[in-house]
Order: structure tokens, then sequence, then C-alpha cells
């Protein structure tokens, strides 16, 4: 029971770490004079690499092989993740397209593309006594669907709408050399590491924190030296809360649904509606940079992303430890 407070404990100190560097990013923003001291931007693009290089280090493919025989459950995780979410998102294109709130929209669809969370998703699971194998997983596979899933789902958006900087080869580019490539060197020397990683898991953990919040803190000091927050008004900001929130309740009710139809045991029906419903604000913050997304836009797409992994927390943390009550 104490390490589950600790781990709650964890997550709210890093909540409020990401408000911290919202402030921040307000009272002392980073300026480009400043790079002459420090390169902000070189520091997180190395951490970008580290981050799937330890991911790839992390990555135990004889477990997550072990468990492919519970195939239906993947199919309707990875399905919610990447159909369902992005499905739900797309019946509203009609409704936003060619007016203010397309820019908005963009960036809900691009939350609704994203992979599933991996550590708040195997320790929600494990608390509400799920199938936590089938959640180490999903969380697993998710993170290397996303990859090729989001730049695929957002490409013809973001180049209709011009809101990258890059091309598609430029995008294909920095996924090779950011993301793929330390993943494979990390799934290549995974023997070689697999104490080293066991033995500093925590520390891994506080470093992807640490890049996270030094996006965070980069982008919202461009905001407020671009002034971009005059564009999102408290009536946005109200419109984009209750969207989110409807889309996690409207996802995680269908899952539970379906898996009530597959006739899904008790623990597989936590794994699939805990899984499926999330979404990574580690994938998020770092598409954000990979899909060259210009300054003055990157608040309004992180901005979904870390008002929703804020609920998920909160909300499912409470729904693990309601259901564990329960078994």
């Amino acid at each position: 029971m104490l390490s589950k407070i600790r781990i709650f404990n964890q997550q709210n100190i890093f909540l409020f770490l990401l408000l911290l560097m919202v402030i921040l990013g307000k009272i002392l923003p980073f300026k480009d004079s400043y790079k002459q001291i420090f390169d902000l931007d070189a520091f997180i693009s190395c951490g970008i690499v580290g981050i799937f290089f330890l991911y790839g280090l992390k990555l135990n493919f004889k477990k997550v092989i072990q468990d492919i025989s519970n195939w239906r459950l993947h199919l309707l995780v990875q399905g919610a993740t990447f159909v369902l979410f992005p499905f739900l998102v797309f019946l509203f294109y009609g409704f936003a397209v060619n007016t203010a709130y397309y820019a908005l929209w963009l960036s809900v669809f691009f939350l609704a593309t994203l992979p599933s969370t991996v550590s708040s998703s195997v320790v929600m699971v494990s608390i509400a006594k799920g199938n936590i194998t089938s959640a180490i997983f999903n969380a697993s596979i998710s993170g290397l669907i996303g990859i090729v899933m989001t730049p695929l789902l957002m490409g013809v958006f973001l180049q209709q709408s011009g809101e990258s900087t890059l091309d598609q080869s430029q995008i294909v580019t920095q996924l090779l050399l950011k993301v793929l490539l330390p993943i494979i060197l990390g799934l290549m020397l995974h023997g070689f590491f697999v104490k080293f990683v066991t033995k500093y898991s925590k520390l891994i953990a506080q470093f992807d924190k640490l890049i996270i919040l030094l996006i965070v803190y980069e982008s919202f000091s461009a905001a407020f030296l671009q002034n971009a927050f005059s564009a999102v008004s408290l009536q946005v900001f109200a419109v984009l809360v209750v969207s989110l929130v409807l889309l996690f309740f409207l996802v995680y009710y269908i899952l539970k649904f379906i898996s009530w139809k597959m006739n899904f045991s008790r623990e597989d029906t936590i794994t699939a509606t805990f899984c499926g419903s999330k979404k990574s604000l580690i994938h998020g913050s770092l598409f954000v940079l990979i899909l060259g997304i210009p300054d003055d836009q990157k608040v309004l797409f992180l901005l979904p992303i870390m008002l929703y992994h804020s609920f998920q927390l909160f909300y499912v943390s409470w729904l693990a430890n309601k259901i564990a009550q329960t078994a």
C-alpha cells in the first residue's frame, strides 16, 4: 500500500513540476540570446535520442512475444489507440475545417493519434489487479506502432494546413535518426545492459521526465515571447477541457462494452479499458518536435496532452483503487 501511495505522490510532483515549467516560461522565458550560454534545443534533441535508446534497452522482446497468444485483447487495445481514438475526433473534422477552431481540432486529433502510456498503464492495471503481462505487452507494442502511425495519421493534415515546418522526407529522416535507430540500437544492446537498466530504472525514469519538462518549458517560453496565448481564449480552453473529458469516457465505455461482448475476463477487461484509453505525454512531447510543429503552435499541441495526461492520472488512479476493492 505504501508503494502505491509513493507512486501517486511522484505523479503528483511531476504534475506540479509541469505547472512550474509553464510559470517559469512566463516569468523567465528562454530567449535566443541564452543559447550562447546553453543550447537548450541541442540538449533536448540529444535527450530525445537518449529516451528512445533507453526505451530500446528496457524492452524485453522475449517477454513481449510470450504474451502474443492473447491476440484478441491486444487487437482491441491497439485498435482503440490508433483507430477508435482518431475516428472519434475525425467525426468533427467537417465542423472544424475552415473555421477558427481548426487548429484546436488538429491539436486534439494529434492527441488521438498518440500511443498509449507505458509506466502509468502498467501501474494502474497492477493496482486494479488486472492482467499485468498483457498491459506490459500492449504498452511496449503501442510505443513501437506509434512511431509509424502517429506521423502517418498526422502527416496529411499537417501538410494541408501548413502547420508543419518539415516536409514528409524530413519527418521520415527525423524518425529514423531520433526514434527508430536509437530503439534498434537499444534492442541490440539489451542483453549487455539489462542489469544496468534494471539497477538504474528509477534514474532512467527521472531522465525521461526531465526532457519532458524542458520541452514544456521551451515551448511555453516561445509561446509567451510570441504572445501565442492570445489565440487561446477562456472559451476555447473550456471547450478543450470538456472535449477531452468526454473523449476519455467515450473511449473507456466503448472498450468496456466491447470487452463484455467478447466475454473477456475481469483482468483482461481492466487491461483493455486502462491501456486503451490512455495517451502518452512522453511521445506527445517528442512528436511535437519531430513533426516540425511551428514554435507559435507548439503550446496548442501540448496543451491537450498535458490536460488529458493530468486527468487520466488522477481519475484512473482513483478508479483503479475502487476496482481493486471489488476484486
